[in-house]
C-alpha cells in the first residue's frame, strides 16, 4: 500500500478533512482515490472502450481497466505478461496531457469540501460532482484516521463509498488481509504469511515484541501500530510541497549508459520547468531506482545554495546516476525517478553576469517557447524518437 499523502496527486489521489464536526474521535478524515485512473480517462473519452479489457501503455503496464484486472493485468506489470493474461484487452498509448487536465479538473471539484454537513454527505456530494462535472468514477473512504481513510477507499473500490465508524474500527481492520497495511510489500508479506499471519488481526494479537523478532524495530513498530489503528497523523491543509519530481518505468530489457542519461535528462527538463513555474528552488537532488527483482535504491546529493537550474541540477542527477551504475549493471533497472527536494519560495542564487548566457536566461527563453508552443515545442536533440509517455509525476512528499 502506497503512503498516505495530505492533498497530493499522483493523477489520481487527493485526501481533505472535513471542517464540519471536527470533534475528536468523529471520522472526519476523507480520502477520495480515483479508480484506474489513466484507463477510466481512456474510457470516459472514447466510448467504444467502456465496459473492455484496457491497458495503458505497451512497455509495461501505466494503467489497466478492472476489465482488465480481472484477469490479472496489475501496475508495473511487463506489457508482454499483460497481453499474455488478457490477449483481447486494448492497448493505448498515454496521454499524460489529458491526465493532467483531468486531475486538475477532479481538486477543482474538491473545494467542496468547505461546505458543512457530515462527512458522509460530503463525501457523497464529492462523487456525485466528480461524476457529473469531470466524468470520473471516484472511490471515498471516510474515517478517524488517514491510515483507515485509504484503507477504507481501498475497500470500496470501484466507485464506492465507505464510512468506518470509530466503534467498529478494529472489527473492519482486523479482517483484511495483511497487505493493506501501510509498508507491507510482496517480500513482508511473505514472511509473515510463512508464519501463517494472513490478516490484520493476525498482526495485531501477535505483538509488538514478536514483529520487531521477525521484522525488525522500525517495521515491527509500524506494524503494530498500524494494525492497532494507532496513527497520530494530522492532515494538513494547504500544505506546500516539500519536493517535485518525475520519474519513467523502463520496462525490463536491458539498458546502455548513454539511454539512462538520456532518460535522465528528460527527466531533469521536466521538474526544473515545474520548479520554475512554481517559483520555487531547491538544495536537493534523489535519484531513485527501482530494480528487476522489485527492490529499490535512492541516492541524493545536497546542493550549497537552492537553485531551479537546469543544468545544474542535471550535472548533480549524472553523477548520482555514475554512481549507481556498478548496482545497476548487477540488478537491471526497471524505473528511474529524478526528484529536487528542500525546495524553498525562489531564493535562488543570483548567476554572474558573464553566466547568464547559459544558466538562467536560457531556461527562461526555453520556458517561454514550451509555455507558448507546448511542452514539445523544444526537446533535447537525445530525446529526439524515444517515447516520453512514460514519465508520470512522482507523489509529493
Amino acid at each position: 500500500m502506497g503512503s498516505p499523502c495530505v492533498l497530493a496527486v499522483r493523477w489520481r489521489v487527493f485526501e481533505q478533512v472535513c471542517e464540519h464536526g471536527r470533534v475528536r474521535g468523529e471520522a472526519t478524515i476523507l480520502h477520495a482515490d480515483l479508480d484506474s485512473f489513466y484507463a477510466s480517462v481512456e474510457q470516459r473519452d472514447d466510448p467504444r472502450l467502456r465496459g473492455r479489457p484496457v491497458i495503458v501503455g505497451a512497455g509495461v503496464v501505466l494503467a489497466a481497466s478492472y476489465e482488465a484486472k480481472a484477469f490479472g493485468v496489475r501496475t508495473a506489470m511487463g506489457g508482454r505478461q499483460a497481453r499474455l493474461l488478457c490477449p483481447h484487452a486494448v492497448v493505448v498509448p498515454p496521454r499524460m496531457s489529458a491526465y493532467s487536465a483531468a486531475s486538475k479538473a477532479v481538486l477543482d471539484v474538491a473545494g467542496l469540501w468547505r461546505i458543512a454537513g457530515p462527512p458522509a454527505d460530503i463525501a457523497a456530494q464529492l462523487r456525485d460532482d466528480v461524476r457529473e462535472q469531470v466524468g470520473l468514477p471516484i472511490t471515498v473512504g471516510v474515517a478517524r484516521t488517514k491510515f483507515l481513510a485509504k484503507v477504507a477507499s481501498g475497500v470500496a473500490k470501484p466507485d464506492g463509498l465507505l464510512v468506518v465508524p470509530p466503534d467498529g474500527e478494529l472489527a473492519f481492520l482486523h479482517r483484511l488481509p495483511v497487505e493493506r497495511l501501510w509498508g507491507v510489500g510482496p517480500v513482508t508479506a511473505c514472511k509473515l504469511r510463512e508464519r501463517r499471519i494472513t490478516t490484520v488481526g493476525h498482526v495485531a494479537r501477535l505483538g509488538e515484541p514478536a514483529l520487531v523478532s521477525m521484522l525488525g524495530a522500525f517495521a515491527g513498530r509500524h506494524l503494530d501500530a498500524l494494525a492497532h489503528n494507532r496513527d497520530p497523523r494530522p492532515v494538513q491543509v494547504g500544505r506546500r510541497r516539500r519536493s517535485m519530481g518525475a520519474q519513467r518505468a523502463l520496462g525490463r530489457g536491458p539498458r546502455t549508459t548513454e539511454e539512462l542519461n538520456t532518460v535522465l535528462a528528460g527527466l531533469v527538463d521536466r521538474v526544473s520547468r515545474r520548479m520554475r513555474t512554481a517559483g520555487r528552488a531547491g538544495r536537493t537532488v534523489v535519484l531513485r531506482l527501482r530494480f528487476a527483482d522489485f527492490s529499490r535504491a535512492t541516492r541524493s546529493h545536497t546542493l550549497t545554495h537552492p537553485t531551479a537550474h537546469t543544468p545544474t541540477l542535471l550535472h548533480a542527477a549524472r553523477e548520482l546516476l555514475a554512481a549507481s551504475l556498478p548496482m545497476i549493471a548487477n540488478r537491471g533497472v526497471t524505473l528511474v525517478g529524478v526528484a529536487v527536494g528542500n525546495l524553498d519560495d525562489g531564493g535562488e542564487q543570483l548567476v554572474l553576469p558573464f553566466e547568464a548566457h547559459s544558466g538562467g536566461e536560457l531556461d527562461a527563453a526555453l520556458d517561454a517557447v514550451r509555455e507558448r508552443f507546448g511542452s514539445a515545442a523544444v526537446t533535447r536533440g537525445a530525446l529526439l524518437g524515444h517515447d516520453e509517455g512514460l514519465v508520470v509525476p512522482l507523489l509529493p512528499d
